[in-house]
C-alpha cells in the first residue's frame, strides 16, 4: 500500500503519465465551472453541501472527470466531517498521492491516477476505528455514484 508517508514530496500538478490526457481548454469545455475548480484546480467544496456526504446507496464511485472507478460504498463510512469518507480506495493503483503543503498545512492530496484530477485528501490516525485507520475525505463533486441496482437515488 502506498501510504501518505510514501507520497510524492512535492505539491506538483505533473501527473507523470495519466491515461486520460486533455488540455486545459478540453477540461473547461467538459466540466462545469465548479467541477473544474475542484477537479482541475484542487479546490474544495463546502462541507455538508455535496451530493454524497451522507449517501448510503450501494454502488461504485467513479471519477466525475474521466469515469474511472475509484471507491465503493463498502468502504464508505460516516465520519460526520461534511464530505464523503472512505477507509480505502477500490484499489491502490486507482489513486495517487501528493504532499500538499498549501495554506500552511501538511496534508496528503488524493488524485485520480487515470486523469490526475483532484479528489480530496487522506488522513491517518484520527481514531475512527476503520480497518485502515485512514479517512479518504473526498469532494462529492469529484465523484459520480453508479448505484449497484442501476437506479439513481439514495437509500
Amino acid at each position: 500500500m502506498n501510504t501518505p508517508d510514501q507520497a510524492d514530496s512535492t505539491n506538483t500538478t505533473d501527473a507523470g503519465n495519466p491515461t486520460v490526457a486533455r488540455d486545459d481548454e478540453d477540461w473547461r469545455r467538459e466540466l462545469t465551472p465548479e467541477e473544474y475548480r475542484v477537479l482541475r484546480q484542487a479546490g474544495t467544496e463546502r462541507p455538508y453541501t455535496g451530493e454524497y456526504w451522507d449517501t448510503h446507496t450501494a454502488g461504485v464511485y467513479h471519477c466525475r472527470a474521466c469515469g474511472a472507478e475509484l471507491f465503493t460504498s463498502n468502504e464508505k463510512f460516516d465520519s460526520h466531517c461534511g464530505w464523503p469518507s472512505f477507509w480505502a480506495p477500490l484499489a491502490e493503483e486507482r489513486v495517487r498521492y501528493i504532499h500538499d503543503r498549501t495554506l500552511g498545512m501538511e496534508r496528503i492530496e488524493v488524485r485520480c491516477s487515470n486523469c490526475d484530477s483532484h479528489l480530496g485528501h487522506v488522513f491517518e490516525g484520527e481514531g475512527y476505528g476503520t480497518p485502515t485507520d485512514q479517512r479518504y475525505c473526498i469532494n462529492s463533486i469529484s465523484l459520480k455514484l453508479v448505484p449497484a441496482d442501476g437506479t439513481a437515488g439514495d437509500s
